[in-house]
């Protein structure tokens, strides 16, 4: 997992319409929060997804995109997007998956996918990441808000 307060690799990802997607791109302009999903098909990160789709006002009055990671293809990613009614860009790995790039692995005997999450301010330094194995302890709501507070908002 990435180190707070570290630079933020530039790591290349796609969205579900296969566009290429990359850290360096928001530089400049607004922080960047990655929810990284153990599945799409997992309830919990589901339930994450959804809290911060209601809060997506307050993460653009603090000039925070919101970005949501999945281990799954661009077609399933796709799929999952436009049934749940998304309406974050959703990002799939280039080879590798998101999650893999930053360092968020597979845990107990290769057979849960670790959740998480990053917040990279517009400089692109990492204030704040967060892992976990067990998808309920996947979302820091609390740690991003601070970490937000503390380093991000343009309010």
């Amino acid at each position: 997992m990435l180190d707070i307060g570290s630079p933020a690799p530039d790591v290349a990802l796609e969205d579900t319409d296969g566009r290429a997607v990359r850290l360096s791109d928001y530089r400049g302009r607004h922080a960047v929060l990655i929810y990284f999903m153990r599945s799409t098909s997992c309830p919990v990160c589901n339930r994450h997804v959804q809290d911060l789709v209601r809060r997506r006002g307050e993460f653009a009055n603090d000039g925070v995109e919101v970005l949501v990671a999945v281990p799954e293809d661009r077609g399933e990613a796709a799929a999952w997007k436009a049934r749940r009614g998304v309406p974050f860009p959703v990002l799939v790995g280039r080879g590798d998956t998101p999650h893999e790039l930053i360092g968020l692995g597979r845990k107990v005997f290769g057979s849960l996918q670790q959740s998480g999450s990053i917040l990279v301010d517009s400089a692109g330094v990492v204030r704040h990441a967060h892992s976990a194995t067990l998808p309920t302890a996947g979302y820091d709501r609390k740690g991003i808000a601070a970490a937000i507070k503390e380093h991000v908002s343009i309010a």
